[in-house]
């Protein structure tokens, strides 16, 4: 089993930045590729990002187009997002996640096997 933990999220303006962490406990979190998914009010969840295990591989959705930025310490057994020039549309839910193995699928919540309870991210126009 993964635990896994996010913190990070709040109320923000249009422009602003948040830093989105994920602390992970259990089993050995350097063998497992950590993920990002959004659920906003009414909507699907969707795919963020993804870094793989080593952290060399990073995948975005089209829609981050530059302003997130998915990065992990495995010292810290953390995952973090970064999420810049926020958007009133960039409100949602974000849930961390884990996958032990990753395909050309990996934007479908389905590859993955761990779930956090998600943080809200909240931005005010």
């Amino acid at each position: 089993q993964v635990q896994l933990i996010e913190s990070g999220g709040g109320l923000v303006q249009a422009g602003g930045s948040l830093r989105l962490s994920c602390a992970a406990s259990g089993r050995t979190f350097s063998n497992y590729h950590m993920g990002w998914f959004r659920q906003a009010p009414g909507k699907e969840r969707e795919f963020v990002a993804v870094i793989t295990w080593n952290g060399i591989g990073t995948y975005y959705a089209d829609f981050v187009k530059g302003r997130f930025t998915i990065s992990r310490d495995s010292a810290k057994n953390s995952a973090y997002l970064q999420i810049n020039s926020l958007k009133p549309e960039d409100t949602a839910v974000y849930y961390c996640t884990a996958a032990r193995r990753l395909t050309s699928n990996y934007n479908s919540w389905s590859e993955y096997d761990y779930w956090g309870q998600g943080t809200q991210v909240t931005v005010s126009s």
